[in-house]
């Protein structure tokens, strides 16, 4: 008796593209379908800092002036500074990511403590990220509507630049508010709706592509800044000084819908709720 392995149509489709190309740009990586012009994705690596780490602070800079080495395939990429090391891999849909951090203040990080990679469409290089001039149209300004992060209740419109923080860290988070205000409140208004997993999804219009970010570990997960980015903020915490941890994550940008993304983090990093 035979068995046959059905396999949805668009993950085959996928794995039969291929593979983007990491490619270096100011602020860290770029990630490039080799089949379609002008579909390309940059990752600032990183952004921000939340709840102490790297710097004391709820909230603070995070900096992307790093050592860089680049495979001049495309293939791999490193990005690397004392207290961080950052490993992509080209691999077919996207490129998988693996971040080594290591705590080099005198004091100990929190569980809540993460720093935050932002990844969009870019903006036209070295100018102000105010200008609405897209790098990327494929996957600009009016894709915002079409972003999902994942709830209790599935895949949810990512509709506002609301923080959406880890259903289960969040009696930690409120325990560092002051009544339930942080220092970034202001821009960042805390969501009411919690997520279950390190992951953002776009689609692109009319639709064919999705591009997305996923980190195994989180914080919370916000959007919709003026790069169009996604943040999904990276759970370093809790670490002692002098101590290291790893990360893994990826980053996704093939032909398909949120659906195939959400299975391909389910299958990539045991992303289930």
């Amino acid at each position: 008796m035979r068995l046959l392995l059905l396999i949805p149509l668009p993950l085959l489709l996928s794995h039969a593209q291929p593979p983007p190309r990491l490619l270096e740009w100011e602020r860290g990586i770029a990630l490039e379908a080799p089949d379609q012009p002008g579909m390309t994705m940059y990752l600032w690596f990183y952004e921000w800092n939340m709840f102490e780490a790297m710097a004391p602070g709820q909230h603070t800079h995070g900096t992307f002036r790093m050592e860089r080495s680049f495979d001049p395939a495309g293939r791999s990429a490193v990005l690397r500074s004392s207290a961080l090391e950052l490993k992509a891999v080209a691999a077919p849909g996207g490129a998988a990511l693996t971040l080594r951090v290591r705590n080099l203040t005198p004091y100990p990080w929190p569980p809540i403590a993460g720093i935050i990679p932002c990844w969009s469409p870019g903006r036209v290089e070295g100018t102000d990220p105010s200008r609405p001039v897209p790098k990327n149209r494929a996957m600009a300004d009016s894709e915002r509507k079409r972003t999902y992060f994942l709830s209790a209740a599935g895949l949810t419109a990512l509709s506002n630049r609301e923080i959406h923080f880890h259903r289960a860290l969040r009696p930690l988070v409120e325990g560092a508010s002051q009544r339930g205000r942080f220092v970034f409140s202001e821009k960042w208004p805390t969501s009411a709706v919690d997520a279950v997993a390190g992951l953002l999804l776009r689609e692109s219009e009319p639709g064919g592509w999705v591009t997305g970010v996923a980190w195994q570990d989180y914080l919370s997960v916000q959007g919709h800044n003026p790069w169009s980015c996604m943040h999904v903020a990276v759970r370093v915490g809790p670490l002692e000084p002098g101590q290291s941890k790893v990360i893994r994550g990826r980053l996704y940008l093939f032909r398909g819908d949120r659906n195939d993304g959400l299975r391909r983090f389910r299958r990539d990093l045991g992303g289930r709720p």
